[in-house]
This record gives C-alpha cells, sequence and structure tokens, in this order.
C-alpha cells in the first residue's frame, strides 16, 4: 500500500477539488470514507451523469449515505470524526457550521483531527460567500489573462488550474504538512485551501518574470512561455495534427533549427523578439510540408525538446505512457494512474469508484459501529 497506509479520512462530498484531493490521499493509502447525499428513496444514488463508475475522482474509497439534515446522521459523521485523522469538506463558508460540524465541534471531539476546508475564494474576504468556479477564480489571481493568442481573448484551460492544480492537490499537500506537524505537535488544525490563492501560487514565476521585466503582464501571447516565442510552440503537421516543441535552451535550440532544416544563420538572433513573428511563420510552413508521424520520426527521442500533441485516446497508447504504466484500467476505463511514484510503498488504486451509499454497513462496521447503530441509523432514515 502507499505512503499513507493507516490514515483515516472522512470526505464530505462535494464537487471538483475536493474529490480530486481524496483521490490523490486514497490513491497513496489513505482509508477514506466518503460521506454521499443520501436519497430520499433510500435507493443507492448516482453521479457523473447517471453512472457512478465512471467518476474517477471518485474512485478508491467507500461510500456512505447520509441525510445530514438528520441529527443522527451528524452525529454519525461526528463519531467518524473521533478515530479519523481527516475531514475534508467543500462547502461554502458556513455551511458546515449550520449542520453542526464546523471546526469547533470536531476538533472538540477531536483535538488531533487535520480540518480541510476547500473553496473557491477562501473562508473570508468580500467574494467568500458568494458562487464561483474554476472559471472565475483564475480570473481574479491573474491566471486567465495570460492565457491565449495575441490579439485575442483569454483561453480557459478547461478547469486544470483552479479546481485541481490551484485546488485539490493544493488541499492534499496542505493535509499532508498538516498530519506531519500534527505527529509533532499532537494538535490538529484547520486548513483554508482556497482556488484563488491556489491559482495565483502556479503564478509564482511569471510574476518573477514580469518584476525582472522579462514578462509582459498586459499582453498574452507574446512571452516566452505564452506561445509569443517560435521555439516554444504548437505547430501544425500536414495532417491536420499537431507537435509541440520547447527549445529555449540554445543546444536544444540549435538540434530544433537543424532538424527542421532552416538556415541555422538566418535564426541565429534567437531571443530578439522582433524576429519571433516572422521566425514562427517560416516554421510554421516548414511543419506543415510533414505529417505529425514524419515529424516524430525526425524529431522525437532528441533534446530538442518535442513531444506529439496526442488526443486523450492516443496518449495511453503511446510507448512511454505504457511502458510507465502512466495510465491503468480502474472500473472498467482507461484512467491516469497514481502519481508521484515511491521506490518502497507503491500507491494504487483500492477499489473503482462507488455508487454512493454502497459501502453504508461495510464502511460503517470497520470504523465501529455495531450492527444495532447502523440498524438504528436506517431506522431512522438517516442513512
Amino acid at each position: 500500500m502507499g505512503p499513507l497506509k493507516g490514515v483515516k479520512v472522512v470526505e464530505i462530498a462535494g464537487i471538483g477539488p475536493g474529490p480530486f484531493c481524496a483521490m490523490m490521499l486514497a490513491d497513496m493509502g489513505a482509508d477514506v470514507i466518503r460521506i454521499d447525499r443520501r436519497d430520499p428513496s433510500g435507493r443507492p444514488g448516482t453521479t457523473a451523469g447517471g453512472n457512478a463508475r465512471f467518476d474517477a475522482l471518485n474512485r478508491g474509497r467507500r461510500s456512505v449515505a447520509l441525510d445530514l439534515k438528520k441529527p443522527e446522521a451528524v452525529e454519525t459523521v461526528l463519531k467518524l470524526c473521533e478515530s479519523a485523522d481527516v475531514l475534508t469538506e467543500g462547502f461554502r463558508p458556513g455551511v458546515m457550521e449550520r449542520l453542526g460540524m464546523g471546526p469547533d465541534v470536531v476538533l472538540g471531539r477531536n483535538p488531533k483531527i487535520v480540518y480541510g476546508r476547500m473553496t473557491g475564494w477562501g473562508q473570508e474576504g468580500p467574494y467568500a460567500p458568494v458562487a464561483g468556479h474554476d472559471i472565475n477564480y483564475i480570473a481574479l489571481s491573474g491566471v486567465l489573462h495570460a492565457l491565449g493568442r495575441e490579439g485575442d481573448k483569454p483561453v480557459p484551460p478547461m478547469n486544470l488550474v483552479g479546481d485541481f492544480g490551484g485546488g485539490g492537490m493544493v488541499l492534499a499537500y496542505g493535509i499532508a504538512c498538516a498530519l506531519f506537524e500534527a505527529q509533532r505537535s499532537g494538535q490538529g488544525q484547520v486548513i483554508d485551501a482556497a482556488m484563488v490563492d491556489g491559482a495565483a501560487l502556479l503564478m509564482a514565476p511569471i510574476y518573477g518574470l514580469q518584476a525582472m521585466g522579462r514578462w509582459n503582464g498586459d499582453e498574452r501571447g507574446v512571452n516566452l512561455l505564452d506561445t509569443g516565442a517560435h521555439f516554444y510552440e504548437v505547430y501544425e503537421t500536414s495532417d491536420g495534427k499537431y507537435i509541440s516543441v520547447g527549445s529555449i535552451e540554445p543546444q536544444f535550440y540549435a538540434i530544433l533549427l537543424e532538424k527542421s532544416g532552416v538556415d541555422a544563420a538566418e535564426f541565429a538572433d534567437q531571443h530578439n523578439k522582433d524576429k519571433w513573428r516572422g521566425y514562427k511563420d517560416t516554421l510554421t510552413e516548414i511543419f506543415k510540408q510533414k505529417t505529425r508521424d514524419e515529424w516524430c520520426e525526425i524529431m522525437e527521442y532528441t533534446d530538442i525538446c518535442f513531444a506529439p500533441v496526442l488526443s486523450m485516446n492516443e496518449a495511453h497508447a503511446h510507448p512511454h505512457n505504457e511502458e510507465r504504466g502512466t495510465f491503468i484500467e480502474v472500473g472498467g476505463f482507461k484512467q491516469p494512474g497514481p502519481a508521484p511514484r515511491f521506490s518502497r510503498t507503491k500507491p494504487e488504486v483500492a477499489r473503482p469508484s462507488p455508487t454512493p451509499g454502497e459501502h453504508n454497513q461495510n464502511a460503517l462496521s470497520s470504523w465501529g459501529f455495531s450492527d444495532e447503530e447502523i440498524a438504528a441509523l436506517e431506522a431512522a432514515e438517516a442513512i
């Protein structure tokens, strides 16, 4: 099992970054019980458009479905927290307090617990109480403005930067840090993870480049890493597919010039921004003369800093990804495997994504609930 074997986590179900964080913890070996919403009919619920098995973010843990409007259900969560190391939640500020499961209550039951809170705007601030999504959080942090082509509008990078990179992954990191500290102090604490903060954090090196005068923060698509440079760009090939080059360092740039067949003397002024557009126009025409596979034959496995631009369907079949096992099959479909890798404590996906309420009996029993207690919850329609 992974390096978090033995860590017990209570996850209050949400969407996006919260489940991503819990998935990462479960991948690393944590025993995660996901508290899903009980279907009013008493039947197991569904997610992901009706098929919970394909909701990859929920993999690796067991699901208990509770009606948190019932005091018996709230007490169940609090009892779980008494033996847990971590609780995660992703509601707007104040919701957990109104449910009777705020930090003061939970830490009162278990002073050693790490209480992870995932929001878009944070627990305080003018935006804190209002709704938002990834696109809004990365907009306010300065990220979205920087993404896109010169002269065009900003392009949202799906919800990878706010929800997952700046949200769930930052919360998972915060939980790991807090668990480490709790081993020394014997005390838990509350983590306020906000996607606006995490997205801004991911921009730290770009803000540094701007401060040094090496990045134009008022324009997009004109800088070193945002498609402004001809040597850090995506190019179309003759078959309508694409390749990527990132030949920043001079030794890599020299190989790019050699393999593409351009006049090295003509392209020698690599970092002269006045020449970038002309250089790019020339390379655009050159790369359109061959297919993507033909360019792979020429450039792949060299130090150009090159890779073909693969579709999702192509990525898991590429030899490099196959050899590393970057993608695995869980629940009958391909999905990214756990990361990072460890030399001794190998992470693995313990089980496919559950149907909400699938593990009511099993999970509660393994965490110390008696058959009588579970039967009482069923009788109260709290589970």
